[in-house]
């Protein structure tokens, strides 16, 4: 279903603590810490993000537009090419689309189908993505937005890569003529967040603080270069969907490998849609 942009209207949800009954609370502070810090934070990234990158969408598009008119063919395939490249470049893009995690940005013509990516090989080029996303159909038809939806794998019996697919209308004298989008892959998500907090919290203070967020979806769990231990840990869907049924705005809890002791949130963003969220680790030197 296409979501439209609502960011002003989002209100974070607050992070809530549950303890284990008669447990030993190794981690207060650090569980403290996720609470009160980090579980915000994480949920002003990613709207910041969705709000950074359409707006740079918008921009984009705009300066782009000529590209959907004036040319066909493999003239305008070359040009849309280049012209992706050129609003990412440092120098001359659109600042919002210059640091992204994004893994694309594509030209798509009226009819929805993609006209050309900013990289090559293009495997997205002739891909029907207004069949494939509700964003992009709705872009078609003059609306932004943007949904958590699946690229079918390249490779034969491949996973789909889940990604948040993000669209706006192409103007061209009063005429909505293609679409512009940009499509960032949850692991890529997992990666920014995880970098951004860890960047954060660099500093004398939180020397040997280990910091990661993982990314979920249902009953999936979308992380890319994660440490192995640590992905052991990380609770499983029933534990998730049993800690939110209590606590609906999310949950801490505590862990203990090899003798050290791990705190962790569970907190959905409810931006992203119905069953996302967000896990976070901390461990504090002991």
């Amino acid at each position: 279903m296409s979501r439209p942009s609502p960011f002003l209207a989002f209100s974070p949800l607050l992070l809530l603590l549950l303890t284990a009954c008669g447990d030993e609370d190794h981690t207060a502070q650090s569980r403290k810490k996720i609470l009160e810090d980090h579980g915000p934070r994480v949920a002003e990234i990613v709207i910041d993000d969705l709000k950074r990158h359409q707006q740079g969408l918008r921009i984009a598009a705009d300066r782009m537009k000529a590209g959907w008119v004036k040319v066909e063919g493999e003239e305008q395939e070359h040009g849309m090419r280049k012209a992706l490249q050129l609003m990412r470049s440092p120098k001359k893009g659109v600042r919002e689309l210059v640091i992204s995690p994004m893994s694309f940005m594509a030209a798509v013509d009226k009819n929805g189908i993609a006209i050309a990516r900013d990289t090559e090989p293009d495997h997205m080029k002739g891909m029907d993505l207004a069949k494939l996303f509700p964003t992009v159909k709705a872009a078609l038809a003059g609306n932004d937005g943007y949904e958590v939806g699946e690229f079918p794998s390249m490779k034969e019996g491949g996973d789909p890569s889940v990604t948040i697919m993000m669209a706006t209308p192409v103007h061209w004298k009063d005429e909505v003529v293609g679409a512009l989008v940009l499509g960032i892959p949850l692991w890529r998500l997992q990666q920014r967040l995880s970098k951004q907090l860890q960047m954060e919290g660099a500093g004398k203070e939180s020397k040997g603080v280990v910091l990661w967020v993982y990314v979920y979806r249902g009953d999936e769990l979308h992380k890319h270069g994660t440490p192995r231990d640590l992905d052991q840990l990380v609770p499983d869907a029933a534990a998730r969907k049993a800690g939110l049924a209590g606590s609906p705005g999310g949950f801490t809890g505590q862990l203990v490998q090899f003798g050290f002791w791990y705190a962790y949130g569970v907190r959905p963003i409810r931006v992203l849609g119905d069953g996302m969220g967000v896990v976070i680790f901390r461990m504090d030197p002991q």
